[in-house]
């Protein structure tokens, strides 16, 4: 038994393309349209764009050469493109180096190292200073000179604890959210590694802060004032110190006088501590970042 066709099946004429409903729905093209003119498809040809981080920075460099951005730029630009792959483990202020407060410490003992240290927010421990509790802000610390009788630590805000690990760019963009300045930064087994501050991460970017005892580069690191003392920075190599103040210091151990002091002494000095080195005395008038920024110099008093 042969098959069946319907009647007239052979002899329809086939549908058109016009004829085709469209499908439901949104319809995409399957190449998109390229709105670049030729022009600038024959520049990137010839001048095709930068694959890496390594040549970007390399193209930022070239666009300073040709005058398209200034150095100041330039700095910032590449700053940004760097602190993606950085983190918090590596521009924290490590532990050792951090001035931190006591919460059973007196008032006037407080008070004083918040003075010598000049910082304006605090970690605050007790017991151990592992043990973390709070942050003090300097200006809150002032309260209880007015009202004795407020506990401290009804004045401490949260800390803010933060791992080794965590990206530079996530960190400045919760300082930003939480207007939190400081964070703890923990190790991989939970110790306390260091602190950073969101001076720390924008230093990376901009380079660093100046405050009032910075002073522009070319301006040197030596002055002398008024009173017949002297002003040092804390990294003025030796040679400069000896060649300065005719002094004999070795200069093949340590490169800076803020090096060679802090080993004579055996701790980094804080504010105010001085040391004498053949018949000088240096005061030290500034601290950061675990360093000495600038001593005071003045003969030693002679002794009758």
């Amino acid at each position: 038994m042969g098959l069946r066709y319907p009647s007239n099946s052979f002899h329809q004429p086939l549908p058109s393309v016009a004829d085709i409903p469209p499908s439901p729905g949104p319809q995409r093209s399957l190449r998109h349209e390229d709105k670049r003119g030729f022009l600038q498809k024959l520049a990137e040809f010839i001048h095709p764009g930068p694959d890496s981080k390594d040549e970007l920075i390399e193209t930022l460099a070239e666009a300073e050469d040709n005058d398209i951005i200034n150095a100041e730029s330039r700095i910032m630009l590449e700053g940004v493109i760097r602190i993606a792959d950085m983190s918090a483990g590596d521009v924290m202020v490590a532990a050792p180096r951090m001035d931190v407060l006591n919460i059973d410490a007196p008032y006037d003992e407080l008070l004083h190292l918040v003075i010598d240290t000049a910082h304006s927010r605090f970690p605050v421990y007790e017991g151990e200073t592992e043990n973390i509790i709070g942050i003090l802000l300097a200006k809150d610390l002032l309260k209880l000179q007015r009202a004795p009788e407020l506990n401290i630590r009804a004045l401490l805000r949260p800390a803010t604890f933060v791992p080794e690990s965590k990206g530079l760019n996530d960190l400045l963009r919760e300082f930003r959210g939480n207007r939190n300045h400081l964070a703890i930064v923990i190790d991989e087994f939970g110790r306390v590694a260091g602190l950073i501050t969101i001076e720390d991460v924008l230093e990376e970017i901009v380079g660093e802060i100046e405050d009032e005892f910075d002073v522009v580069e070319d301006d040197g690191d030596i002055f002398a004032l008024a009173d017949s003392t002297w002003r040092v920075s804390g990294d003025t190599s030796i040679e400069r110190i000896n060649e300065s103040f005719g002094l004999k210091l070795a200069v093949d151990d340590f490169d800076t006088i803020g090096g060679l002091i802090a080993h004579t002494m055996g701790h980094v000095p804080k504010r105010g501590e001085q040391h004498e080195i053949d018949g000088l005395r240096f005061v030290v008038l500034h601290t950061k970042g675990g360093a000495v920024k600038w001593f005071k110099v003045m003969p030693t008093p002679l002794v009758d």
